[in-house]
């Protein structure tokens, strides 16, 4: 299995902060949120090499990033070529693009770089090898206003998929979903056709979510914890303070 780690945005909402500097790497509590993420996944045995998509702008950044880093898994970071906010990829490209670039013909587990769990992703993937099928998180959020600002699934009793919502005005649910998925190899000819048949939006990676789960089943994983999403300077300072 092979990990994507999308880390090519630009984080406008935390300028000045990110104005110069990529958001995955800034610090929360001595390490930054990339190299947290990296420090859970390097604890499961599936998983053997991480491919971090950056933009052109702080492509340099992550490579001396890199040079210092100490982990088992071979770390590969790829330029997708945008060069500022307007001429972005987005999420849903840069997961083909990383597929295209890399060659990867396996199962995948992607993840978005400014986001941080308390808990470890290894439920994840047994809920995955037990299911063999694309596969998303899930969380019960009961507020209305944060609901709209992520993805929103329709679960039935088995945990499948029966819709997807990225960022509804009018959520169907109160299963709100994170930016980790995971995606057999079966399932990768999917995200080449959806982005070639401009089947979904490509921006935020759960667009690509509600097109698949009409195609193909997909299911859905209980999170056993939290997860932190740095947004802004004010979420940013809150995951300073309370992450553990």
């Amino acid at each position: 299995m092979k990990c994507i780690i999308l880390a090519a945005g630009y984080a406008t909402r935390l300028y000045p902060l990110t104005e110069n500097y990529p958001k995955p790497l800034l610090d929360i509590q001595g390490k930054s949120i990339l190299e947290r993420l990296l420090d859970d996944i390097q604890t499961i045995p599936l998983i053997d090499e991480a491919v971090i998509v950056s933009n052109h702008k702080f492509y340099e950044k992550f490579l001396l990033w890199k040079a210092s880093l100490h982990t088992r898994l071979t770390v590969t970071v790829i330029d997708d070529g945008s060069t500022n906010n307007d001429n972005r990829l987005g999420a849903v490209k840069d997961i083909g693009f990383a597929i295209e670039k890399c060659k990867l013909d396996e199962d995948i587990l992607v993840m978005a770089g400014d986001n941080l769990l308390d808990f470890s992703v290894n439920g994840f993937i047994d809920f995955f090898t037990q299911k063999r099928t694309s596969c998303i998180m899930r969380h019960y959020e009961p507020s209305a206003e944060r609901l709209r600002r992520t993805g929103v699934a329709v679960i039935d009793e088995n945990g499948k998929v029966l819709q997807m919502q990225e960022k509804p005005q009018e959520p169907l649910s109160s299963w709100a979903v994170p930016p980790f998925y995971i995606h057999p190899q079966s399932d990768l000819h999917y995200i080449s056709e959806a982005i070639a048949s401009n089947a979904c939006g490509t921006d935020a990676p759960g667009s690509f979510i509600a097109w698949l789960c009409q195609k193909a089943v997909v299911h859905a994983y209980l999170m056993p914890g939290k997860r932190f999403d740095i947004g802004n300077k004010e979420s940013y300072l809150e995951m300073q303070k309370n992450y553990k």
